[in-house]
């Protein structure tokens, strides 16, 4: 009788066959983020700075993940989401959000054929790859639920049917956070949608003076043109699957998101800072958001700087700060600071 025996891979020789597939993802990688800068460059054509919201968007779009915009108005927010659907040969829909704004304004509605005594779907512009939902805080509940199915499960109902919507499928939607009359604050599950949340801040003085040069005209050139397609995001996002994380990081990513939610566990006094912690959507979007960033550095693995120089925008809306916090004058980006200052980096 024959048994089988067990096979066995010496530790040595597992590092040498890891090695190896580090080095072949690193290839794809370098190959397939050319596309990345040659994305990068068509939209600075248009937009003056703003790197850091230029590679926020696209790393949400290599993650398959929606992105949440806020800033004060005049940042280019707008802009650069539509620089970014003109860069790439998808359908591009913006929708103003308005507090009169209906669902069926959103994802469409049923019209009536009284000669066939027939109802037929009419499509609304959420059937896009990229959606631009403009003040996206405007809209009334009924509006944001009918766009939280659209997120969360990448699918409408209009009447009895259901739609699903085009792959890839985007929003990208812009907030303002200082003019607060004829809002509706955003439902946490909504929020905890978005994948990132990118906060735009004021251009420096030097690429203001470019703004001026570039934009102080009547009708300054903005065209943009097609330079990449939706397989090679497809594409992108493959290999974004591919990049090697290390169990270390993968720890050290699950030590962030619980230190948010016991603090005491990890030596951190902030628990009275904090209502509440982030949510396990949080650990993965934080997971891929490191192995998009290692891929816009050209990398095929995640260093713990990754999760860092992500950790912010993947948590800032999800850790919510107490009243006791705001007393303070602390916000939940000093309080995601205190957590990476005090979890330990592998």
């Amino acid at each position: 009788m024959l048994t089988s025996i067990p096979s066995t891979v010496s530790p040595g020789l597992e590092k040498v066959r890891m090695a190896t597939d580090v080095q072949l993802i690193g290839r794809a990688v370098q190959e397939q983020s050319r596309l990345v800068s040659t994305l990068v460059a068509a939209m600075e054509q248009v937009i003056v700075g703003q790197r850091y919201m230029i590679e926020g968007l696209i790393t949400g779009m290599l993650c398959n993940g929606h992105v949440l915009l806020e800033g004060v108005p005049g940042l280019a927010k707008t802009l650069t989401v539509s620089t970014l659907a003109k860069a790439i040969s998808a359908k591009f829909q913006r929708i103003q959000f308005t507090p009169d704004l209906l669902p069926a304004d959103l994802v469409g509605t049923l019209i009536y054929n009284p000669r066939e005594a027939t109802f037929s779907a009419r499509k609304g512009p959420i059937f896009a790859n990229i959606v631009l939902a403009d003040e996206i805080n405007r809209a009334p509940a009924k509006v944001q639920s009918a766009l939280l199915e659209a997120m969360q499960e990448r699918q409408v109902t209009i009447g009895d049917e259901t739609y699903p919507l085009p792959e890839p499928f985007l929003v990208l939607a812009t907030q303002n956070p200082i003019e607060q009359e004829g809002t509706y604050p955003l439902p946490e599950a909504q929020v905890d949608r978005f994948m990132l949340k990118l906060k735009v801040t004021y251009p420096s003085k030097a690429e203001e003076r470019r703004v001026l040069d570039r934009m102080a005209h009547t009708r300054p050139a903005l065209d943009v043109q097609p330079v990449i397609s939706l397989e090679d995001i497809v594409a992108a996002r493959e290999t974004v699957d591919r990049i090697y994380i290390d169990e270390k990081v993968k720890d050290y990513i699950v030590d962030v998101i619980q230190a948010s939610r016991n603090p005491a566990e990890y030596n951190l006094d902030i628990k009275r800072l904090i209502d509440f912690g982030a949510s396990p959507r949080a650990t993965i979007a934080l997971t891929l958001a490191a192995k998009a960033r290692a891929f816009l550095e050209g990398r095929g693995y995640v260093t713990p700087q990754d999760v860092k120089t992500v950790g912010a925008d993947v948590l800032r809306h999800r850790v919510i700060a107490s009243y006791e916090a705001e007393a303070e004058n602390l916000t939940s980006d000093d309080i995601i600071k205190r957590i990476f200052d005090h979890v330990p980096v592998p």
